[in-house]
């Protein structure tokens, strides 16, 4: 059901810092930061050959990723990201297996403008996981 790993999410708490690293020490090609209002995150695409790496900011007083930084003040690897090809007939398959879609189980565009859901981490060997349509 899972396609190719689009990409892995990380929190960090200097976003300019983190992309430095990425850009200037390893070498990589970075995106400029954007900022997801609705997400409540600022992101910058890290592009590799064979996947992205996602750095994640908290943008706004409610992001979801303020309390994982609070947790782990140095930041982390916060989610995987795998692509599916019907977002909706991969969610009723997963919930009919028993994952837990967190929300209310509707996709919601993602950071590359095209359908996403997460799944609990606690039915995923503790790791939070979005599904991306492509």
């Amino acid at each position: 059901m899972i396609g190719k790993l689009n990409h892995i999410a990380i929190v960090v708490p200097d976003l300019p810092a983190a992309t430095a690293l990425y850009r200037d020490t390893l070498g990589a090609a970075v995106s400029q930061p954007v900022d997801l209002a609705a997400h409540g995150v600022t992101v910058v695409f890290v592009n590799l050959p064979n996947t992205k790496i996602e750095l994640l900011h908290p943008f706004g007083e409610a992001s979801p990723v303020a309390g994982f930084l609070a947790k782990n003040p140095s930041g982390g690897i916060h989610h995987v990201c795998y692509e599916v090809d019907d977002i909706l007939a991969a969610r009723d398959r997963l919930k009919a297996e028993g994952a837990r879609v967190l929300g209310d189980g509707e996709p919601k565009l993602g950071a590359h403008d095209k359908p996403v859901l997460f799944l609990h981490p606690k039915d995923f060997c503790g790791t939070l996981v979005e599904l991306e349509q492509v």
